[in-house]
């Protein structure tokens, strides 16, 4: 199999995978509101959201990660998607230095190889294809 026809595939998976990660971090802010505040609060330092902004968030949040999984508009979506993760790492930086305090914190380690896939694939998107709006 020749590299033209593996990384469309590769890329599609690690798109698929990266997707999913988001999803559930956008439907938690549908289903627990109250927690997608207190994330706000913590980590962005915004305080004060009730349900209705993080609804509004969510559903924003919840268009461009569909329009980053069905390769639509890669330029912005997947930068988008770049973007959106990379405020969330960079947000938590203070637990990077503490990893083993107030219970252990090593998930938010996996933060990082998902902030290279997001990389990743915003470099090589015109090389994801596969099963791609925008060919």
């Amino acid at each position: 199999m020749t590299l033209e026809k593996r990384l469309p595939l590769a890329l599609f998976f690690l798109r698929i995978s990266v997707f999913l990660v988001l999803l559930m971090w956008t439907l938690d802010k549908f289903f627990r509101p109250e927690h997608g505040a207190a994330v706000f609060e913590k980590f962005y330092f915004i305080g004060g959201l009730g349900n209705t902004p993080v609804y509004i968030i969510g559903a924003v949040q919840l268009l461009i990660i569909l329009a980053f999984v069905a390769g639509f508009q890669k330029k912005i979506s997947y930068l988008l998607v770049l973007f959106m993760h990379a405020i969330s790492t960079f947000s938590s930086f203070k637990i990077y230095l503490t990893p083993y305090a107030d219970g252990p914190n090593l998930l938010f380690f996996t933060a990082w190889p998902m902030l290279a896939a997001c990389f990743a694939l915003y470099y090589l998107k015109d090389f994801d294809t596969q099963w791609s709006i925008e060919r």
